[in-house]
């Protein structure tokens, strides 16, 4: 029987039990009930029923879970009204505990002030802190900006957090902006503090609108001796961009970052940009008297991106033979009656293969490869199906062009899988994979086939021209892998070079020690600022008119000459380390700098510097990077704290941001924990 009011009792005294902080007594004529102020449940509350049963509703109550567990520990409220009325709540004794009738609604003040933190059943509300979050969650996950707008988010967040105060477009696009402002400076900081150099990589990006942009990312091993990199500037090109604009942006970038003094290396990503390009820039650091001023190797062109250039040429001269192909196989698809004579034909010929026939996406040009490589294993069926067009069949010759281009292919699928699936892509790296495209190139030069034989040398003119601005760097930085040193070289340049390889090989020794010269006088001059001041210098005399004191500088500026030049010396004269594949360059390093203090500091830059700027989603596009078509209609200035914010926070998330979110999932399980064993112990 459900009845329209009922009656709260004001408690007495003598209900003294921390329970009734979470129950209601309520009569009803001469019974007496207890309602849970949480999931508002009716359980006896009769004098006699103790208050047991009451306890073991407390710990199963859902509801209750969110309550504060500080007004547990506080006297209990006195209301105002000594009774109030309670409208329409029914009692059934057979009511199951397991069912729970619904919450209170908690109602929204819409007056109440943005910046105010609430309490509502001890769950803290900051509206500034949730502003932020939601522009960090945006900035992490590439969220369009206007998501704030949609119908579906604002219900999300409504029933989520009732007090939240959904922001429009604009201010999410503030609070980007000032979270990108905290975190370029903290950015800046750390890398005035880098001990080491930094590498620029300048990485050119589309978008659907043909607009140009260019990223720029610093590469660089930081003090830990782990390889990192961070997008410093993205930028927004003007349609008519030249050279003298690009080499302006890049020298701005620069100099906003403070790092010209500081920078060893710039990567374009296209091998046949202007060299005026990297002479703007050597003078720009050139008047900034960077130690490493003359830029020897300052100059560095993308080992992935010369690769696919190359490979295009090979797709381009290849052209007609792969359309017949992409059409053969389009056609044994487009049925199952010819897909089953398809297979008939392939029983017959004898093919054992367990491939099934694919077609390519034409602007990912490894999936060409691999609709080229199955069908030349089925050549002989392709031959002998009926009813095909004759303008699809393959000539013997094209069929041979076809397996040696696709041979081709396979060689540089390989390469660029090791550039772009490696996590920690040294530069010590590369060496060794370009030697071996070097030497196959001059092998297919001598192919007997005219076409073959043409294309190889389009081909190889184009490695040589990158070969002629990167192979002391890709050298140099194999010298610095004690695996390998000079024997790697010398290993390589002989198969190269054949008579004239001591003379190549002597070419990057000299390179190296002169880059070595440069950082030795470098380190000497670092030195002499940082020591102490001369008349520190231990001496012979307390005489302040020691006339030894020029000695003592001579003394040491020679001493340290001597070992410097010793360092490199050393390093080349002792056996190569065993080769292993779990061996990890920077760390050996990192264990010998105490033995090579001058070479470890030029191993850390020349290790760092990026000998390719493909990532691994884009190593195998023809069109190159794109940039996301939510983005194109920000302005540059937005897009920019967009796509750099992102990049810091995404580095944060590997490491700071999930130790964050794990203490704070901590937190709350030991608030929990806390809450539930505490209200135990008091109820007990």
């Amino acid at each position: 029987m459900e009845v329209a009011n009922e009656t709260v009792i004001k408690k007495p005294k003598r209900l003294t039990s921390v329970v009734w902080n979470h129950f209601e007594r309520v009569r009803k004529a001469d019974l007496c009930y207890a309602v849970c102020v949480h999931c508002n449940k009716k359980l006896s509350g009769s004098s006699n029923s103790g208050t047991t049963h009451l306890r073991n509703h407390l710990m199963r109550c859902l509801k209750r879970f969110n309550y504060d567990v500080s007004q547990l520990l506080s006297s209990k409220k006195r209301k105002k009204d000594n009774t109030l009325t309670i409208a329409n709540i029914s009692y059934d004794e057979g009511q199951r505990k397991e069912e729970y009738l619904k919450p209170t609604i908690v109602k929204y003040e819409p007056e109440q002030r943005k910046d105010e933190v609430f309490n509502v059943q001890s769950s803290w509300f900051d509206q500034e802190r949730s502003r932020l979050d939601l522009a960090r969650m945006i900035i992490l996950h590439g969220y369009p900006l206007a998501m704030v707008e949609h119908v579906g988010f604002k219900v999300f967040v409504k029933n989520l957090q009732p007090l939240f105060d959904v922001v429009p477009n604009s201010t999410v696009e503030l609070s980007c902006m000032e979270i990108y402002g905290k975190e370029r400076q903290k950015v800046h900081d750390m890398l005035s503090k880098l001990q080491g150099r930094i590498n620029l990589a300048v990485e050119m990006w589309s978008s659907p609108e043909n607009t140009n942009h260019v990223c720029m990312m610093a590469h660089y091993v930081g003090d830990d001796w782990k390889l990192q990199k961070k997008i410093l500037n993205f930028v927004t090109l003007d349609s008519s961009h030249t050279d003298d604009l690009l080499s302006g942006v890049i020298i701005k970038c620069l100099m906003d970052w403070d790092i010209g003094s500081k920078l060893f290396a710039v990567t374009l990503d296209d091998f046949s940009t202007n060299d005026d390009i990297v002479l703007r820039i050597k003078e720009q650091i050139s008047e900034n008297k960077s130690c490493l001023s003359n830029g020897q190797l300052l100059d560095v062109r993308s080992a992935a991106h010369v690769l696919n250039s190359i490979v295009q040429d090979a797709m381009e001269a290849l052209r007609v033979v792969i359309q017949k192909i992409r059409g053969t196989v389009r056609y044994v698809k487009s049925s199952q009656s010819i897909q089953g004579k398809f297979k008939e034909m392939v029983l017959q010929t004898g093919i054992n293969s367990q491939k099934n026939l694919v077609l390519d996406c034409p602007i990912r040009w490894n999936s060409t490869y691999l609709m080229l490589e199955t069908a030349i294993e089925y050549r002989n069926a392709f031959c002998q199906l009926p009813e095909l067009d004759l303008d699809l069949a393959l000539s013997d010759e094209e069929w041979e062009w076809a397996s040696s281009i696709t041979g081709y292919l396979k060689l540089f699928i390989e390469i660029i899988n090791v550039f772009s699936s490696n996590k920690c892509p040294t530069a010590n790296i590369y060496f060794p994979e370009i030697c071996h495209v070097h030497i196959q190139l001059i092998d297919w030069c001598k192919s007997p086939d005219n076409f073959l034989s043409s294309l190889a040398a389009k081909m190889k003119a184009k490695f040589d021209k990158y070969w002629s601005k990167c192979s002391l760097s890709l050298a140099v930085a194999a010298i610095l892998d004690p695996r390998f040193k000079m024997k790697l070289v010398e290993y390589y340049y002989s198969q190269i070079y054949g008579s004239t390889a001591l003379e190549r090989i002597k070419e990057v020794s000299d390179g190296l020690k002169e880059l070595f010269n440069t950082y030795s006088i470098c380190s000497t001059l670092m030195d002499q600022g940082s020591a102490l001041p001369l008349s520190s210098l231990p001496s012979s005399s307390n005489d302040g008119r020691d006339r030894l004191k020029g000695f003592d500088k001579f003394l040491h500026e020679t001493s340290q000459s001597q070992t410097a030049i010793s360092d490199l010396e050393k390093y080349l004269d002792e056996p190569v380390f065993p080769r292993n594949c779990n061996f990890n360059i920077l760390n050996w390093w990192r264990v010998h700098t105490p033995r090579y203090p001058i070479l470890s500091m030029m191993a850390r830059d020349v290790l760092g510097t990026p000998m390719s700027t493909v990532s691994q989603e884009s190593a195998f596009h023809a069109g190159g990077r794109v940039l996301d078509s939510c983005r194109c209609p920000l302005t540059p200035e937005t897009r920019q704290a967009l796509i750099c914010t992102q990049d810091w926070l995404r580095i944060q998330s590997d490491g700071t941001y999930i130790h964050y979110l794990s203490a704070l999932y901590t937190i709350i399980s030991i608030s929990s924990y806390i809450s539930n064993n505490m209200l135990l112990s008091l109820m007990q």
